[in-house]
């Protein structure tokens, strides 16, 4: 039997992430077989390889739920879809159908769902198994190593789009300048708001990548931009870090009936007074995950050229040198590591 090198969550344990052989997975009546073209590299997989995540693992699992590539194999009651076919994923690989969350088309928030990469075997592989409804067509001028990232502008989409309701003109402030707060970032952008986006001293290689998307780049205190304009603060803050102490900076940046969006995981408690969220009458909303519209929609920017995911782009790595792109993420040299099975 042919096997194939495949980066694997072996245990909760910090580090226990290898290379393992594992053979061709097999499909059912409703899936397809994927060869996979690129995959890339999510913060939730450092997460799981340093083992300070805060969601369930279902080990060992196969990471990684940003890919592409082409339809292998069909299933026996696959239709639309042919070997060959060009196709991103969307991440829920196992949803209930009839959780009411579900029969809305909100299965991503079905709380039974499972996404590859942590509940089901990802794409970190030369092959991954998918559910035919999880696809959507790739155009042909759109290379895989940008349709790769076709999820993580979907999360930024719904953070900015479908949840926030920015409009032109509104002042934004994104906190966190990894891969999702420069999405969020650059898709308040083609909303038409002012952005500025803030990280730290260390984050300034990142930030400079932000000030590409025509944002504002701000290291440390953002409470002089926040206010420029009436002195009230800004429209929208999007908490994109991934610890729980930037929402009370949000708090403080955010005008009085204004918005914060949150995206970023923090598993550790705040420690701090939600009342200013009272006193100003602010929104706080989470945003989680993403459905089939978002998906559409997002192609259809990659595919025109009007959201360029190339400027987060440090490099494409083989499989086998999952562990330099991992660290190199982790260590803030580059924005996004693309993987590509040999």
């Amino acid at each position: 039997m042919s096997t194939f090198p495949a980066v694997v969550n072996y245990a909760s344990k910090e580090g226990a992430v290898e290379i393992r052989e594992i053979p061709k997975p097999e499909i059912g009546d409703e899936d397809v077989l994927l060869e996979v073209a690129n995959i890339g590299v999510c913060g939730s997989d450092l997460h799981q390889w340093t083992a300070d995540h805060s969601w369930p693992v279902n080990y060992p699992v196969v990471l990684g739920h940003e890919f592409g590539g082409h339809v292998a194999e069909v299933g026996n009651r696959v239709e639309n879809w042919k070997e060959g076919d060009r196709v991103v994923s969307e991440t829920a690989a196992i949803i209930d159908p009839d959780n009411p969350m579900s029969r809305q088309g909100l299965y991503n928030l079905d709380p039974t769902r499972k996404g590859f990469g942590y509940g089901v075997d990802g794409a970190m592989t030369k092959y991954v198994r998918v559910p035919a409804r999880c696809l959507h067509q790739v155009p042909e001028n759109l290379d895989f190593r940008q349709a790769c990232l076709t999820e993580p502008c979907c999360v930024a989409y719904n953070a900015v789009i479908g949840n926030s309701n920015i409009k032109p003109g509104d002042r934004v402030i994104v906190l966190g300048p990894g891969t999702i707060g420069i999405l969020c970032a650059a898709m308040a952008k083609l909303s038409g708001a002012e952005v500025a986006i803030v990280g730290l001293e260390s984050d300034k290689d990142r930030l400079k990548i932000a000030e590409q998307y025509g944002c504002t780049p701000i290291i440390g205190d953002a409470t002089e931009w926040a206010r420029e304009r009436d002195g009230l603060g800004s429209d929208c803050i999007v908490d994109a870090a991934g610890v729980s102490a930037t929402l009370e900076i949000a708090l403080d940046l955010v005008r009085p009936n204004g918005h914060i969006a949150k995206v970023g995981w923090g598993p550790k408690p705040p420690g701090f007074s939600l009342d200013p969220l009272v006193q100003k009458n602010v929104t706080l909303q989470g945003s989680f995950s993403h459905n089939w519209p978002i998906w559409e929609r997002v192609i259809a920017l990659l595919a025109s050229g009007k959201l360029d995911v190339k400027p987060i782009i440090g490099g494409v790595w083989p499989i086998e040198n999952w562990r330099e792109a991992f660290k190199k993420m982790h260590d803030g040299e580059v924005v996004k590591s693309v993987l590509k099975p040999e």
